[in-house]
């Protein structure tokens, strides 16, 4: 028997999903809803509102059967879809935008406002203002959760009871905790059933890589060199070195041998052939026979080239010919002596001056440069250098951990459009050829990750000018970096990383490997060599964050070798 009705407590109230429209109750709710309607509100049919629920909108829209039950409070611009449910003691206020089918738990409060707090008067002096907040399709909020402004909260989201949510949520994400972080991707169950048919998917595509790998450089192959695309389809293309590095690169990933028809004798000597004993750098030019046998000094790409450990080709073949070499069983002829005539505070100075803005990627690119020269010294030069290669390591290292920033975990600031391009981009080279290559710990791993994930939402990483071989490795590489050292919203960088993984695996063309820009028109669009050597690295990188890497069948051992090239001896143990 229900005695509480007597006391002014009645249970549809509190439990509004047992309304009957038809009921004895109806009359009075249609009352109600007048009221609600006649103040300018919207109401769709099978509405309830209990009547001790405070409802005080400037706009107000419910959508088909949903409820809003006792003692709720409800303020500002709301627009709420069918089947919502606003339970007992919720609070909601602001600027709120919601889906169908959002289930609000007692005591939960969904603020899409906030005080301003200039430090010039009282808090209780000053306004407010709101950036608003959207919640999707087929949410479940947990009771005593908060959602404060400016948050998004993806469709099929679970919120677990206690929750403060401060930042947005993707699709099928469970979020727990304060601030709320992503436990898992709902969809996991249903996608482990399908865990042996991702391997069987990375499988054939290693398969199939090997298979057409002698095809894929053959193709670039012409007039006695390599070259980055068929100048029959992306038209003629500068000469140039790195294109013999990347067929090496994809040779020992696929093949295990040099390119087809090449020994490793003769690679090495064409790939070093140009490096300039004084400084070890290597200028841009042609590796072919008759680019060799014309001389270094008489190659005008080389003379008009300045030479720079930092920028240019020249440093970029740090990289590139460098780990080729390696590759091939050999190493440089001569250390890079140009990375030791700056000393540490040469270094300093030159990051110092760098403008880290609107140049984060060529800044990042120069620490990779300069890193990788003092990586290949002390790797293969440490006896016949005073310092044992080192060079200016120490103060490169204790710059950039000084001068990372805690909030955002990068070095690049934020430009206008597209927002953190440039500062992902130039992290990724900057981590790659120093934490990552010497096997050091990222400073702030977790801001970085929050950085890099908001950026791999950016719109323009889809359109087919932002689906290009950079700017996808440039986000999984970080992300798979960081996680060795912190799960912090690992469910959503593999759920990115699974839809990736999706993607690229078509991006293979038979007999030409795959474009730097797969979706893209003109030459980035042609397949070639950096594309395919790249696209194989992400496709590993991927699936390794994944943890199914090993169905492919190789692991890059070249430029993107995930093992450090150099480990630095800890003080305690180098005495």
């Amino acid at each position: 028997m229900d005695h509480s009705a007597a006391q002014g407590v009645r249970r549809v109230d509190f439990l509004p999903w047992e309304y009957d429209p038809a009921s004895a109750e109806g009359a009075a709710q249609a009352a109600r809803q007048r009221e609600l309607v006649d103040a300018g509100a919207q109401l769709g049919a099978g509405v309830f509102v209990a009547p001790n629920a405070a409802v005080y909108c400037d706009r107000l829209a419910l959508g088909d059967r949903t409820y809003v039950a006792a003692l709720a409070y409800l303020s500002g611009d709301l627009t709420i879809g069918a089947d919502c449910s606003v339970n007992p003691f919720a609070v909601v206020r602001g600027e709120i935008r919601m889906g169908d089918g959002v289930r609000i738990g007692a005591h939960t409060s969904i603020l899409g406002f906030n005080h301003q707090m200039a430090n010039d008067r009282p808090v209780f002096q000053q306004g407010t203002w709101s950036k608003g907040i959207t919640i999707g399709d087929d949410v479940w909020i947990g009771s005593n959760a908060t959602i404060l402004d400016g948050v998004t909260v993806g469709d099929h989201v679970v919120v677990a009871a206690g929750a403060v949510v401060t930042k947005n949520v993707p699709d099928w994400a469970v979020v727990a905790g304060n601030p709320a972080r992503v436990l898992r991707d709902r969809r996991a169950e249903t996608k482990g059933a399908t865990a042996g048919d991702l391997a069987a998917r990375l499988a054939a595509f290693g398969d199939r890589a090997r298979e057409q790998a002698g095809d894929v450089l053959a193709r670039c192959f012409e007039d006695g060199r390599f070259v980055d695309r068929p100048s029959a389809a992306a038209g003629p293309l500068p000469l140039a070195v790195r294109p013999w590095a990347d067929a090496v690169e994809i040779a020992d990933l696929l093949l295990g041998t040099p390119p087809p028809g090449f020994d490793a004798a003769d690679l090495v000597r064409r790939l070093t052939a140009r490096q300039d004993p004084a400084t070890g750098l290597i200028p841009e030019g042609d590796l072919s026979d008759r680019g060799l046998s014309a001389g270094t000094a008489e190659q005008p790409d080389a003379a008009d080239e300045p030479l720079s450990p930092t920028d240019g080709a020249a440093a970029y073949h740090v990289l590139s010919v460098g780990y080729a070499v390696r590759l091939l069983g050999a190493r440089l002829p001569h250390p890079v002596r140009a990375v030791h005539a700056l000393g540490d505070r040469d270094v300093v100075a030159a990051l110092e001056a760098r403008d880290w803005g609107a140049q984060a990627w060529g800044s990042g690119a120069a620490v990779d440069s300069l890193a990788t020269a003092c990586a290949l010294n002390m790797a293969d030069f440490s006896e016949e250098l005073p310092d044992g290669g080192v060079g200016p390591l120490h103060g490169l290292l204790g710059w950039l951990t000084a001068r990372a920033n805690p909030a955002t975990g990068l070095w690049g600031a934020p430009q206008p459009v597209p927002r953190w391009l440039q500062a992902v981009n130039g992290f990724y080279r900057l981590t790659r050829g120093s934490y990552a290559q010497f096997g050091l710990p990222l400073p702030y791993p977790e801001a970085a990750v929050d950085t890099v994930l908001e950026h791999a939402a950016d719109p323009v990483l889809a359109t087919p000018d932002g689906y290009t071989a950079c700017n996808v490795l440039d986000i999984v590489h970080p992300l798979w970096l960081a996680a060795k050292q912190t799960a912090h919203r690992r469910a959503e960088g593999e759920a990115w990383a699974r839809d990736q993984l999706d993607r690229a695996l078509e991006n293979w063309a038979d007999g030409a490997g795959i474009a730097f820009a797969p979706r893209g028109d003109g030459p980035d669009g042609v397949p070639g060599l950096q594309g395919t050597e790249m696209w194989l690295s992400i496709v590993w990188y991927l699936a390794d964050h994944l943890g199914v890497a090993d169905s492919l069948g190789y692991r890059p051992r070249g430029v993107h070798n995930p093992d450090p090239l150099v480990r630095l001896t800890p003080v305690d143990e180098a005495g």
